[in-house]
């Protein structure tokens, strides 16, 4: 039986579709620029779609971030990652540092980054930049008892709006979401199989390394939780069931940042499997995303097949963190680029071949 939304405290945002009236004027907008008619392939496919979620045949992407997520989970006590529960929060001092793959990336290419505890097990140092929106000391072990009380999983829904609503009081239009917490891809599985109806393994795959003794373990520990939760239907009952802290906040921030227009970058398997649950709650949001890359995870093939979405990029990638999307960013740039700055036919005094 689903739980009422009034359960989770929530107050979601509403997410309009896009308007298609815009279609038209930016087709005539990409068709003008001094290029053969789609020589730029899948980037004037990219400019169409942000131009359509901006509103604007000339949109202009501004202060893109990556907000990267962080939380504990229950289940990481049954052994089903290669890497003990203790390494999220190093790995969060790690983000601090900026000596993570995620630190690299957006100095690199000039994304704002920010570090959000929604729910680590072990205490943090305060520090300017690191976002405290703990719910609680990690979730609980799911093969036991439901990860997170509905009102946890709204407070973690809650804190994920907050923090996309305060990027855009910044400036930030175009944002992406990425997560740390161990024996995150359990839970994503676990999600991902109850929402879609797929086969666990479908879903399950080595996350941070498993030989196949883990991948066989981890399979056994899941199906077990699975079966023991198998009258939960509704999509923020299986989150909260399911998920984590971190998963729960980027749900929330996919509603946030679709019903605010930003243009959003999807990341890996966890990023989607978050997504997953947006979809569920309101489908619009899938129009406002952007899908990154393909990665290594069978899980992401297969969400992604779901979300009948063309990824940008496949480089067997399975860190998290956002490091798909904010690698995808140079090329939503340039798809933005070509058409605020390219010249027309008419500007440059070029024939255009469909005038002769």
């Amino acid at each position: 039986m689903a739980t009422a939304i009034s359960d989770y405290a929530l107050t979601l945002p509403p997410i309009a579709p896009l308007d298609a009236s815009l279609r038209a004027a930016l087709q005539a907008a990409i068709d003008d620029k001094t290029k053969p008619p789609g020589s730029l392939g899948r980037l004037e496919t990219l400019a169409m779609q942000i131009g359509l979620i901006r509103g604007e045949t000339v949109p202009d992407l501004t202060r893109p971030a990556i907000i990267v997520f962080a939380g504990d989970h229950g289940v990481a006590d049954t052994g089903v990652s290669a890497f003990p529960a203790e390494v999220t929060a190093q790995m969060v001092l790690n983000f601090l540092n900026g000596g993570a793959a995620i630190n690299v990336f957006t100095r690199l290419h000039g994304l704002a980054l920010e570090v959000v505890d929604v729910g680590v097990r072990a205490p943090l140092p305060a520090s300017p930049s690191l976002v405290n929106c703990r719910v609680a000391n990690g979730t609980r072990n799911f093969v036991e008892e439901p990860a997170m009380t509905p009102e946890q999983a709204g407070a973690a829904i809650n804190a994920g709006i907050a923090r996309v609503l305060r990027h855009g009081q910044q400036g930030t239009n175009v944002i992406g979401f990425g997560e740390m917490g161990i024996a995150n891809t359990s839970a994503a599985a676990c999600v991902m199989s109850r929402l879609t109806g797929l086969p666990l393994e479908a879903c399950i795959g080595r996350g941070t390394g498993l030989d196949d003794a883990g991948v066989a373990r981890k399979h056994d520990v899941l199906s077990r939780a699975l079966a023991r939760h198998a009258d939960v239907t509704d999509p923020l009952d299986v989150l909260a069931t399911f998920g984590g802290f971190e998963i729960a906040a980027m749900t929330g921030a996919y509603l946030a940042a679709a019903a605010s227009r930003m243009v959003i970058l999807v990341d890996g398997f966890i990023a989607s499997a978050a997504l997953l649950v947006a979809a569920r709650i309101d489908p619009n949001v899938l129009q406002y995303c952007v899908f990154s890359h393909c990665s290594h995870e069978q899980g992401h093939r297969a969400l992604l097949a779901e979300f009948k979405a063309e990824p940008l990029l496949a480089l067997d990638l399975r860190l998290g963190e956002g490091t798909g999307a904010a690698l995808a960013w140079p090329l939503v740039a340039s798809a933005v680029a070509f058409l605020r700055e390219m010249a027309t036919f008419s500007g440059a005094g070029v024939s255009n071949a469909s005038a002769t």
